[in-house]
């Protein structure tokens, strides 16, 4: 089958995500038929690194022999059951693990289906906890430029222009705190000075304060020094706040510790986690919190006391087993360590961007990378323009506007990372 064979037979029928599908007039869609390591094959047989994990999702590569056995094995055995009354050992298991590798006293874990249901989650979570306390706090806080998902409520504690425009008659109420303007001490003490004096006009009225430490991945990959998480995570304690932290992005290893609160020696009341739990196979998500959350929660039977809300798939066991593989890598191999490693190849392939004249600013945390570009106005599309020569040499990144990034699966060797960083730097050089 060729590869126009199969765009045309996908344009009939699928509607895109995050698409302006008039775009594919011109623009091609990438037909994958298959995939192995850090490397994606369309159906002609043209291959192409993944830079972007797929959307953040593959840790351990296309294919993973070692997941892929797991889930298999897993299907044999028990595909789901409803977790209402119900068990089974994949989840049992993958809470005692994420339970027992959590920062603090996040004992309590809550199963859903994907990264905008576990912000959901946490949302509803923390307000009906508060309520249950006899306080009714019916505002959400979250820091300018943020993103948290695309449901309902997720959107409405985000900060992105485009979807607060279209949406904003629908969405439950927010109020937004400045982030840090850069990666620096002085202005994570700034930002922290700006909340402390929103909080102390309104603090009573918020059930939690929600945030991505450290990288607001879809903001453009903003990111911001861990002490504005300890400054923020003490003020919320004061005014009885809870405090969110969305790691369905950063989490898993992404930033240089196994969940990015950790570089600010912080314990959040929740914590989000999806994309990487799973490696990429499977849709799952989890949401952590403490027993003085669920305790809110547990009574003798008053309706409106219990927490309300479920999905069919919640706790899959296929999901679970996926999990647990990608725990199972994590305890038998030095992860975290290589990462280290591999961030510092990436430093060192970044820096000749640093030198071109269309290049604003280059920034990095851990595993992940964005260089900024500079003079292009949005109805130019750079992004398309890099994407498609990227494309034509074997890369797959996928830019947010003037702001290309690399979050590669960390399988990814030094010879694709550094085809994969030399490529893209062809490609801006070339605008």
């Amino acid at each position: 089958m060729k590869n126009s064979e199969m765009t045309a037979r996908d344009l009939a029928h699928i509607w895109h995500p995050c698409t302006q599908m008039k775009d594919h007039e011109t623009l091609p869609v990438v037909p994958v038929k298959s995939a192995q390591g850090v490397w994606l094959e369309d159906f002609e047989g043209n291959r192409y690194i993944d830079g972007i994990s797929s959307w953040w999702v593959n840790l351990f590569g296309h294919a993973n022999p070692y997941i892929s056995g797991k889930l298999s094995e897993q299907a044999r055995t028990l595909e789901h059951v409803l977790l209402a009354g119900f068990t089974h050992e994949p989840a049992v298991r993958l809470a005692e693990r994420l339970c027992a590798i959590a920062p603090g006293t996040l004992n309590r874990l809550f199963f859903a289906d994907n990264g905008s249901s576990a912000v959901e989650v946490a949302l509803k979570m923390s307000y009906h906890a508060h309520l249950n306390n006899g306080e009714t706090r019916p505002l959400f806080l979250s820091l300018s430029n943020s993103y948290h998902g695309e449901t309902i409520g997720a959107l409405s504690v985000g900060d992105v222009e485009l979807y607060k425009k279209t949406y904003e008659p629908i969405l439950i109420r927010s109020i937004q705190t400045p982030v840090p303007e850069d990666r620096s001490e002085a202005a994570a003490h700034k930002a922290a000075d700006a909340l402390e004096t929103l909080l102390r006009e309104r603090g009573s009225e918020i059930s939690a304060m929600i945030l991505e430490p450290l990288v607001q991945c879809a903001g453009n990959m903003h990111m911001y020094h861990p002490v504005y998480l300890r400054l923020a995570k003490t003020l919320c304690e004061r005014h009885g706040i809870h405090f969110i932290a969305d790691e369905i992005a950063v989490g898993f290893g992404r930033t240089g510790t196994m969940f990015a609160c950790e570089q600010a020696g912080i314990t959040p009341d929740f914590m989000c986690l999806s994309k990487g739990l799973t490696g990429g196979y499977m849709p799952l998500a989890v949401v952590l919190t403490s027993d003085e959350i669920y305790g809110a929660f547990y009574c003798d039977y008053l309706e409106y006391k219990a927490f309300l809300h479920s999905h069919s798939y919640t706790g899959n066991p296929l999901g679970c087993a996926c999990a647990n593989a990608v725990l199972d890598i994590f305890e038998n191999e030095n992860v975290i360590g290589q990462n280290r490693e591999k961030a510092q190849w990436m430093a060192e392939f970044l820096k000749p961007f640093e030198a071109l004249d269309n290049v604003e600013e280059v920034r990095q945390t851990g595993m992940i990378a964005a260089v900024e570009l500079k003079g292009y106005p949005p109805q130019e599309r750079v992004n398309l323009k890099i994407f498609d020569y990227c494309l034509k040499h074997g890369v797959f990144v996928r830019p947010l506007g003037n702001v290309l990034y690399f979050m590669p699966p960390y399988i990814i060797s030094y010879e694709e990372m550094r085809h994969m960083i030399q490529t893209t730097y062809d490609a801006v050089k070339s605008l």
